[in-house]
């Protein structure tokens, strides 16, 4: 009998903890080095939380609006004291089914740093010992952090970044958000919905600049309800101190002044210290250029999650670890499919919420290629109507020849959850017809869908 194959991998968030479960089931001897929070930190110190307290900030929303329901208006308020031992509840739950799975699939875990002593070997160090690793393949999946420029005084009391807001130390009377994707929309919808006045610094000239220009509307569109302050064109490059809060200041010439600044510009890969220069591992930025298979330009060494450059999705991390634990165990000798970016669904938890996947409208006419548009709006929604929130709309990008769905997005209530329905049909290479013709629940949100589809 051939010895199980050696598959050692650094980092324990959704690509390594699910590269070590499948491959471990696959018949590999895995061994998992994490340093910091088993599951990942960017999952659960970063998705996760905020995810919790958009829905503190939602069911906020909820109760205001209720009087539009025939009911009497109620009045909530946000108890920080609460609120942080409630995200630490649901991140400790999820950390420690992570450990229960990778136990039960005789995964080795290491808690400590590791890094490549050369092309086979891996140093792996505790507290206590140090554990050298001979490896058949390698997996580096060590997330990322938020990127800090040095203009950019942070301390974590007045200037923050993502990870001082879960919660921050204290709500903001007035909040200068820096960085308009997806992260930085997310933080201007929580801190609005707990109250907080909103300035957004976007260096463009519209937010979320890399998605459909309805979809941005519609977004900014509410913002503007709620009170929000968009400064459309300005770059930040500098933030002072004051007595009691802070100022930024833009590229034009332009000043905010708030009680607090947050900033959401991007990530750094966390590569360094890894010795990927003593196991001959090229990178690019700090990134680690990978193929299809998630393989480095060292073979047997790959790279999945934020440090691969890909999609920084935790969707897209978990199936990068999946196929590559079918790589590493040789099922791309067989029936494999590989993973295609361009189809993974990605949502924006904001209110109302956004989600998109596939062929965008605006990239198929960059492209010139021909398709088929539909838009339904939510209000036309028995459902939307009965919920009270009838924002938004459902648009679906087809085939006109073959009726395919290429592509889609939707604005409004649940938007996340919807989004499925078209990612299923994008990567199945359904027809239009075929979500038509479904049987859909009534009423239902997801009529919207059959009906942009028609």
């Amino acid at each position: 009998m051939a010895a199980p194959v050696r598959f050692v991998i650094l980092g324990g968030g959704p690509a390594g903890n699910t590269a070590a479960t499948h491959a471990a089931r696959l018949g590999a001897q895995v061994t998992l080095v994490e340093r910091d929070i088993v599951g990942g930190a960017a999952h659960l110190w970063d998705c996760i939380p905020s995810k919790a307290m958009i829905a503190t900030g939602a069911a906020m929303s909820s109760a205001r609006r209720s009087r539009g329901m025939g009911l009497e208006t109620l009045d909530a308020g946000i108890d920080l004291e609460e609120l942080g031992p409630r995200n630490a509840a649901i991140t400790g739950h999820l950390s420690r089914s992570v450990c229960t799975l990778l136990e039960s699939q005789d995964v080795r875990l290491i808690r400590g740093t590791a890094r490549l002593k050369g092309p086979h070997q891996v140093v792996a160090e505790t507290e206590h010992e140090v554990v050298e690793l001979e490896a058949d393949a390698v997996l580096v999946a060590t997330g990322s952090r938020p990127r800090v420029p040095a203009w950019a005084p942070v301390d974590g009391e007045r200037v923050l970044t993502t990870r001082h807001a879960y919660p921050p130390p204290q709500i903001p009377e007035h909040l200068v958000v820096v960085g308009s994707g997806v992260t930085g929309v997310e933080f201007v919808h929580l801190f609005a919905s707990f109250g907080s006045r909103v300035s957004l610094i976007i260096s463009r000239q519209q937010v979320l600049p890399d998605k459909d220009a309805d979809v941005a509307a519609a977004l900014e569109a509410d913002f503007l309800s709620r009170g929000v302050s968009l400064l459309k064109g300005a770059r930040a490059e500098g933030i002072d101190r004051t007595e009691d809060g802070v100022v930024v200041r833009c590229d034009d010439g332009r000043r905010v002044a708030g009680s607090h600044a947050l900033l959401s510009i991007g990530f750094v890969p966390n590569t360094e210290g890894l010795g990927l220069d003593a196991a001959g591992v090229e990178t690019d930025g700090g990134f680690i250029p990978v193929n299809h298979h998630g393989q480095s330009n060292v073979r047997h060494i790959y790279a999945a999650g934020d440090v691969s450059g890909k999609l920084p999705l935790s969707s897209v991390a978990s199936m990068q670890g999946r196929k590559i634990a079918e790589h590493v165990m040789g099922g791309h000798t067989r029936a494999h499919r590989h993973l295609d970016y361009e189809k993974a669904a990605s949502a924006i938890f904001t209110e109302p919420e956004i989600a998109d996947v596939g062929l965008a409208e605006t990239d198929a006419f960059a492209a010139g290629r021909k398709i088929r548009v539909t838009k339904v709006p939510f209000a036309a929604s028995a459902r939307a109507l009965i919920d009270g929130d009838a924002r938004g709309f459902v648009k679906i990008v087809s085939d006109p020849a073959t009726g395919v769905v290429l592509g889609g997005s939707i604005v409004g209530r649940s938007a996340s959850e919807l989004i499925s329905v078209i990612a299923l049909a994008v990567t199945a290479g359904l027809r239009v017809t075929d979500i038509v013709e479904s049987l859909l629940v009534h009423p239902s949100l997801a009529e919207a869908l059959a009906e942009a589809a028609e």
